[in-house]
């Protein structure tokens, strides 16, 4: 039985890239995934979404084996000032995510005209914004 290692692996060759690209883009070790890719290590679900999104595949299916890979699919562009934000702010990964996904879902979906991309300082204050209506809601 394949393991998620094994899918990993699979996915990666399909699409030529080596051990050091996929560290490169995902920013973990090329050890950290031969480890994974030999099963001599287990993955967090934070470095198994890294790794999918490098590679355009699902999670379900590195993790489970239960769909297909998205070879279409392009993969997650992270804006600079965003990035940027996130590492001054002490996001993970999926919280980044999270506030690029809630950017495209209310801000830049609601109006048709060509946006400006936001400034470091514009997604703190959409990360402070979000935080204290979560917080309110407590």
């Amino acid at each position: 039985m394949a393991t998620t290692g094994d899918r990993i692996k699979e996915v990666r060759e399909s699409m030529r890239m080596t051990q050091d690209d996929l560290a490169e883009k995902t920013k973990l070790s090329k050890g950290f995934i031969s480890d994974v890719e030999n099963s001599k290590r287990g993955i967090s679900a934070e470095n198994l979404l890294r790794i999918a999104d490098a590679l355009g595949a699902s999670m379900d299916y590195l993790s489970k084996g239960e769909t297909q890979t998205s070879e279409h699919r392009k993969p997650i562009e992270i804006p600079l000032e965003l990035s940027t934000a996130a590492e001054q702010l002490n996001l993970t990964y999926s919280r980044t995510l999270e506030l690029l996904e809630t950017y495209n879902s209310v801000i830049a979906r609601r109006s048709a005209r060509q946006l400006n991309p936001f400034t470091v300082d514009q997604w703190k204050k959409l990360h402070a914004a979000i935080q204290k209506v979560f917080n309110q809601e407590k």
